[in-house]
């Protein structure tokens, strides 16, 4: 069982990427998956960016990314996509993927999460 975050990049501000969680091992469309960040300099927190769950496909996002990112499936690829768009120097952090059997009770909760993927840099800077 393996995930792995993909996507990051150098990108300007006011510019997009598309970041990519995919899998080996096991089906993501049985999974809650979400996407946290770590910010430089605060290697022991994680934060909640945007989840997207089992049920309904019910999507979830962090305020200050809300209206920026989206986060959907792609069935066919294995993959769940978060498209992160009008970025700003602040979302520049390392980005994970994380898997839950169950949809969390507390959406940020990562100990609600069983699989965690190694992490992708984004970096936005003039």
């Amino acid at each position: 069982v393996q995930l792995q975050a993909s996507g990051g990049g150098l990108v300007q501000p006011g510019g997009s990427l598309r970041l990519s969680c995919t899998a080996s091992g096991f089906t993501l469309a049985n999974y809650a998956i979400g996407w946290f960040r770590r910010f430089p300099g605060k290697e022991r927190e994680r934060e909640g960016v945007s989840s997207i769950y089992r049920t309904h496909g019910y999507t979830f996002y962090a305020e200050v990314v809300e209206g920026r990112f989206t986060i959907y499936r792609d069935n066919a690829k294995n993959a769940v996509i978060l498209q992160m768009n009008s970025l700003k120097p602040e979302d520049t952090a390392v980005y994970y993927c994380a898997a839950a059997q169950h949809d969390p009770r507390l959406v940020w909760a990562t100990d609600e999460y069983d699989h965690w993927g190694q992490g992708t840099l984004v970096t936005v800077s003039s």
